[in-house]
Formats: C-alpha cells, structure tokens, sequence
C-alpha cells in the first residue's frame, strides 16, 4: 500500500511516462479534454494524476509498459491507483 507522498510521486512519474509518448499523450488529452498547457498546470493535481493512472490501468500494456520502466510489480500501478482520490470507491464490476 503506498502513502499519499508517495503515490502522488509515482503517478508523476506515471503521467511523465505518458508525456514521454505521443502514442499515449495524444489519447489521455482526447480523452480528457485537456491541453498540454493545462496539463502541465495541474501536473501535480491529485485528481488528475488519478486521471492519469485510470488511463494506465485502461490497458495491460500501458500497466506492464509503465511497471517495467518504473522498476514496479505490476500489480502496483493498482495499489497505487488506490491511494489516489477515488481509488476506495467499490468497483461494481
């Protein structure tokens, strides 16, 4: 389980990892309305870098291919996600 520093610091290293890749920048700002100006501005929002974990965890590659760069378990892009705003809420699925 991660602490709020440090889940807010990997999800910056989550949403970095994104900015790093037009194959995943362009569709995360697509999806999310977002500019690059704006999302450099709430770069550190805890809401949005929830955004940018959902958006991970959307498709296994993107999890595996994040977990791999960021010297990660897999199974902790989730965990991470978890101690983000949102992230208690039950899932209905």
């Amino acid at each position: 389980m991660f602490e709020q520093e440090s889940a807010q610091i990997l999800a910056i290293r989550a949403l970095a990892f994104l900015a790093a890749d037009d194959d995943l920048l362009l569709p995360f700002l697509a999806q999310t309305g977002l500019d690059p100006e704006e999302l450099r501005a709430r770069a550190e929002d805890p809401h949005l870098l929830a955004a940018v974990v959902d958006f991970l965890l959307s498709e296994d590659s993107r999890v595996l291919a994040f977990a791999a760069e960021a010297g990660i378990r897999p199974e902790a892009v989730l965990a991470l996600r978890a101690a983000l705003p949102g992230g208690d809420a039950p899932h209905w699925t």
